[in-house]
C-alpha cells in the first residue's frame, strides 16, 4: 500500500490511500506552522471551539444530528506539537459509499464536514462565538489545572519546561493557564485566520472518493489568501552540564524524568536506527533499564526511555520510591554507560528487531494508524516510506549504529516529584 501525493497549491498536498481492505474511509486535513508561544494558547483552544460545530451546523445538536444521519460519523478536531511546529488536525471517518443503505454519496459528505469544520466555522458578527468561547475556556482552564493530579504527567512537564526554557520547541501544546483570560473571541478569529494563510495545508484521504475531496479542497482555497511560512526542521537544544531539580508533594510514589540532549538535531534519515537503540536501551521489557533496573535491582515501578526526533530529546521517566530515587537515577546512567562500552548481545538486537517488526505489521490494521504512519513520514521530511520499507531496514542495523546513536546524549535536566517529609507534632 504507497502513498500518492500531488502537489495542489504553494504549501497545499494531498495524499492519497486506497485503503481497500477497510469497510470505512477516512478524510483529515492537517495544518503545520511554526510554534508560537504567544500564542499557544489560541491555538490550543481552537480545537475545542471548532469541535462545536461549524456554518452549516452552527451548535453542537444539529453537528449531533448531522453525524448521525451519516451512519455514526466520528469528528475529531485535535492539536499536537512537533518539535518547534504545532499541528491543528480536522478528522473525519465513517463507512464507505458502497456501504450506505440507499446510495447516499457518503464520500461527499465526509468532505463536505471536514472542510466544513476546517474552513467555514460558525461566527457570529465576524468572529467565533462569544458563548463558545466561554465554555470552552473553562474546559481549558479545568484542564490545565488537572494537570498536577496526574503526578508523572506533572513531572514530565515540569522536567520539559526546565529543559526546553524559551526555545519553540518548548510550546506547551495545551497552552498557558495565566494567558487563558486574555483569549477573546477576536483573539481567537485572528488565530485561526494567520493559521489559514500561513499553514502548510497536509490533506489525507484514505480509502474514499478522491474527486470529492479534490472538490471540496480547491472550494475552501478559492479567494483564500495564502502565504505559507517557512516550517522549522528538526531541532535540537545544546548540551550543558546536568541539572537536578526536587519538588515535594503529597504522593507515595515518587516520579523521575530525565532529559538527555543530542546537542544537534536528529538525522531525519536514521530514524529506524533511533526506534532499534530505544527498543534497546529501555523501550521494551526486554530493554536494560527494564531487566536491569527495574527488575534485577528492584529500583523502581516502571522505567522508560523514548525519543522525540524532532527536538533530539530522550526522556527516561521512571516511578520510584522516594528512598530509592538517587539510586534509580545512578543505575539508569550507569545502563547507559555499559551500552556504550561493554557488549551488546546479538538477542538484543533481535528482540529489538521483532517488536518493532511487529509494530509496523500493525500499522495496517486501522486506518488511524495508517494515517499516523505517513502523516509522521511527511512531516520528517524526504522520502515517505511505508511500514514494509522501514522494516526491511531493520536487518542492517547493528550494535555499532545503536552505540552511535547512545553516545550523542548526555543528561541536560533530572526531575524529581517526591513525597514531602513528614513532620511529627
Amino acid at each position: 500500500m504507497s502513498l500518492h501525493t500531488e502537489s495542489i497549491a504553494p504549501g497545499v498536498r494531498l495524499h492519497t490511500l486506497p485503503a481497500d481492505k477497510f469497510n470505512r474511509c477516512r478524510v483529515s486535513i492537517h495544518f503545520r506552522i511554526p510554534a508560537s508561544r504567544a500564542a499557544a494558547t489560541d491555538h490550543a483552544l481552537l480545537p475545542l471551539v471548532l469541535e462545536r460545530g461549524y456554518a452549516a451546523c452552527p451548535d453542537m445538536t444539529a453537528l449531533s444530528r448531522k453525524l448521525a444521519k451519516l451512519y455514526g460519523a466520528d469528528l475529531t478536531v485535535t492539536t499536537s506539537m512537533q518539535g518547534a511546529c504545532r499541528v491543528l488536525s480536522v478528522s473525519v471517518s465513517g463507512i464507505k459509499d458502497e456501504f450506505a443503505l440507499e446510495g447516499e454519496r457518503l464520500s461527499a459528505e465526509y468532505a463536505a464536514l471536514a472542510f466544513g469544520v476546517a474552513f467555514e466555522p460558525y461566527f457570529e458578527n465576524g468572529e467565533f462565538s462569544a458563548e463558545a468561547v466561554r465554555i470552552e475556556k473553562a474546559t481549558l482552564a479545568r484542564q490545565l489545572e488537572s494537570e498536577i493530579n496526574d503526578k508523572r504527567l506533572y513531572c514530565v512537564r515540569q522536567a520539559q519546561r526546565r529543559f526546553f526554557g524559551d526555545s519553540p520547541a518548548g510550546v506547551a501544546r495545551d497552552g498557558y493557564l495565566e494567558d487563558l483570560p486574555a483569549v477573546t473571541p477576536a483573539s481567537l478569529t485572528a488565530a485561526y485566520q494567520n493559521i489559514l494563510e500561513t499553514a502548510s495545508i497536509d490533506v489525507m484521504a484514505l480509502g474514499l472518493d478522491v474527486a470529492a475531496v479534490r472538490a471540496r479542497l480547491a472550494a475552501a482555497l478559492e479567494g483564500l489568501h495564502r502565504a505559507p511560512a517557512p516550517l522549522p526542521g528538526f531541532v535540537a537544544m545544546p548540551a550543558v552540564p546536568a541539572e537536578h531539580f526536587e519538588e515535594k508533594l503529597d504522593l507515595v510514589q515518587a516520579k523521575l524524568c530525565m532529559l538527555f540532549t543530542m546537542g544537534g538535531a536528529a538525522d531525519p534519515d536514521r530514524l529506524d536506527v533511533y526506534r532499534m537503540a530505544m527498543c534497546v536501551f529501555g523501550g521494551l521489557p526486554t530493554s536494560r533499564l527494564f531487566v536491569n533496573v527495574r527488575e534485577k535491582q528492584s529500583l523502581c515501578y516502571y522505567c522508560a526511555s523514548r525519543l522525540t526526533a524532532a527536538s533530539a530529546c530522550m526522556m527516561v521517566d521512571s516511578g520510584v520510591e522516594p528512598a530509592n530515587a538517587q539510586k534509580a537515577e545512578a543505575a539508569i546512567l550507569a545502563e547507559l554507560k555499559n551500552l556504550l562500552e561493554g557488549p551488546i548481545a546479538p538477542e538484543e538486537l533481535e528482540n529489538a528487531r521483532l517488536a518493532l517488526r511487529s509494530g509496523m505489521d500493525s500499522v495496517g490494521d486501522s486506518l488511524a494508524s495508517l494515517e499516523n504512519w505517513y502523516f509522521g513520514e511527511i512531516m520528517r521530511g524526504g522520502r515517505v516510506s511505508s511500514p514494509q520499507e522501514a522494516a526491511a531496514r531493520l536487518e542492517d542495523i547493528g550494535a555499532d549504529q545503536v552505540r552511535e546513536v547512545l553516545k550523542q546524549f548526555t543528561l541536560s535536566v533530572s526531575y524529581l516529584v517526591t513525597q514531602k517529609e513528614e513532620t511529627h507534632g
